[in-house]
């Protein structure tokens, strides 16, 4: 029995015998991720969660009702457990730079609030453009992604798989001066769940689903399109530190208040309608007045490897050149 197991840092395949029980399946999940609590999911692209913890330890994996043989099983730590595994940080090259929140070190929230999110009424589309919000846990990108083009935000480890996968597979195009660093050490570095994505991951998305991918920063209300001419297209919202997403919630007149189930979303809209993009601006007009951003370029950066402190992106980007240090997060 052949089974694939993707975790936090990358993909192994893993070998049983006809006599393999659900402890040997366990033992192997926990050797080649790391983990010791996760979550499991299979059945890739209609992911479904695996009840691997409602099966007896010395049931025999060739006796349970799904056939695991060929499956592809995504694993992820799960909610609310710790875990020993952890990620080099790094700063991302260009306009894909982004900070890295250590556990040890507290992250300034933005000066702003979204915990009451912007609603802008579209009668045009018998609905409310609402901001939802994304965990703040290092994957918000992931996350706005995920739930847009997949439905699901618990997405991650099969987003950075294929960022890394794309990666891999267009040497030319990503090379060490792209990526800040050699391929293959990006590639385990983004698939590790302590990183952050930014430009690079948007572009690599966008074409591996052929969406536009639309990103919008709140402190300066810049529009980036990545993939710009797919026929359809999501919209992201950047405030320098964490991403969101843009949907549209079905309502009643007057079309003021977003539904609060966000299953009844939709986050994916036709590209031709310029209506979209243009409610989606509203919103960040209004959470730039609220001041949802952190400025990145003023605040105070700490290289974790030699503690230094340094204003802004290019402060570190210069640190890191000269040092090579690459572990960074946001300084008191």
């Amino acid at each position: 029995m052949k089974i694939r197991v993707r975790g936090p840092s990358g993909q192994s395949t893993v070998i049983l015998d006809e006599s393999a029980t659900v402890h040997d399946l366990r033992g192997q999940i926990a050797e080649k991720t790391g983990l010791t609590s996760y979550d499991v999911k299979y059945g890739y692209p209609n992911l479904q969660p695996l009840e691997i913890d409602s099966w007896t330890p010395e049931q025999k994996l060739s006796e349970i009702e799904i056939n695991l043989n060929g499956e592809q099983l995504i694993v992820a730590q799960k909610e609310g457990a710790t875990q020993g595994l952890s990620g080099d940080a790094l700063l991302q090259p260009a306009s894909a730079t982004q900070f890295s929140k250590q556990t040890s070190t507290p992250r300034k929230s933005h000066e702003g609030s979204a915990d009451d999110p912007p609603e802008i009424a579209s009668p045009e589309h018998a609905g409310t453009f609402v901001l939802r919000v994304m965990a703040d846990d290092n994957s918000c990108l992931f996350r706005a992604v995920g739930t847009a083009v997949m439905g699901d935000m618990d997405t991650m480890v099969e987003l950075r798989s294929i960022v890394a996968g794309s990666i891999q597979a267009n040497p030319t195009e990503y090379t060490a001066a792209i990526l800040g660093k050699k391929p293959d050490d990006y590639c385990r570095w983004i698939q590790n769940e302590d990183s952050w994505g930014g430009a690079i991951e948007l572009k690599i998305l966008s074409e591996y689903f052929n969406i536009e991918i639309c990103s919008i920063d709140v402190q300066t209300l810049h529009m980036f399109q990545f993939n710009e001419g797919a026929p359809t297209r999501c919209i992201v919202v950047y405030s320098g530190i964490h991403y969101d997403v843009i949907a549209l919630s079905p309502s009643d007149p007057p079309y003021t208040h977003a539904n609060a189930f966000a299953h009844t979303d939709t986050k994916i809209f036709d590209a031709a309608d310029p209506v979209v993009l243009q409610k989606a601006k509203e919103i960040c007009r209004v959470l730039q007045g609220k001041h949802y951003y952190t400025d990145t370029a003023g605040f105070l950066v700490r290289c974790n490897t030699c503690g230094g402190t340094f204003t802004g992106e290019k402060g570190a980007t210069n640190h890191a050149a000269e040092t090579g240090h690459y572990d960074f997060g946001e300084a008191g």
